[in-house]
């Protein structure tokens, strides 16, 4: 597909992200999803690790830096600093969103959560790129004073995604800036900018989630999720 071949190429192409393995982040994430449930802090300065091929990822600095956290598919645990094993979740399960209002209280949960959001974001758009994901170019979209093209995506039932369809959105470099998808059921619009090379990787190092309203517009005045990635490494 044109589309996708040119937003590949434009974050850095197929053949530089097939030599990668792994990726490690400096990163923080805030927001009213997280400071509502008394969370405000246990994101702040981050470093996460974590594989480019299978959705493992690995949060040191939980808690002030008195915890980590591993997100894997299959399990969830929080471990002390020694590594000693505090609390594991076997078999996750996205139902824990149903709760909209305390969803994240529990720390498993908040690692469950967040791992398979940022393995997403970073692996995006190589990810589309997959036998078993489903695309399609949508009609493009006026955002502001820019026009936008898009593509509609399927997600298979192996990739632990917060809704198996979403629409992305990108600019006229073919750099994402928009992702529309379910989240505590309700539509959100996930925007993306200040885009930098790392290991010649493109990616945004700026992510904001706002509330969608009925007419495809955001509302900017609630950020339910800002991540921000203030360093990162691939090998």
């Amino acid at each position: 597909m044109a589309l996708l071949d040119d937003v590949i190429e434009a974050s850095g192409s197929m053949p530089r992200w097939n030599r990668l393995q792994r990726f490690t982040l400096h990163l923080s994430i805030r927001g009213t999803l997280f400071s509502r449930v008394g969370h405000a802090r246990e994101f702040k300065e981050l470093i996460a690790e974590g594989s480019t091929r299978t959705q493992s990822v690995r949060f040191t600095g939980l808690t002030r830096g008195e915890k980590s956290g591993t997100y894997r598919p299959d399990s969830i645990t929080i471990e002390n600093l020694d590594g000693q094993v505090l609390r594991t979740w076997l078999n996750p399960s996205l139902q824990f969103l149903d709760h909209r209002n305390d969803a994240l209280a529990d720390d498993l949960h908040l690692v469950f959560f967040c791992g398979f959001s940022i393995w997403n974001y970073l692996t995006t758009p190589f990810l589309l790129a997959r036998p078993d994901v489903t695309v399609e170019e949508l009609s493009p979209w006026r955002e502001n004073d820019q026009t936008w093209r898009r593509l509609r995506a399927l997600f298979p039932p192996d990739i632990v995604t917060s809704s198996p369809e979403q629409i992305f959105y990108f600019d006229e470099n073919s750099l994402q800036r928009r992702l529309d998808h379910d989240l505590l059921g309700m539509q959100v619009a996930d925007y993306s900018w200040a885009h930098q090379a790392f290991s010649d990787v493109l990616i945004p190092t700026h992510r904001r989630s706002l509330a969608l309203r009925s007419d495809g517009t955001a509302a900017p005045k609630s950020v339910l999720l800002h991540v921000e990635v203030l360093d990162a490494t691939f090998e």
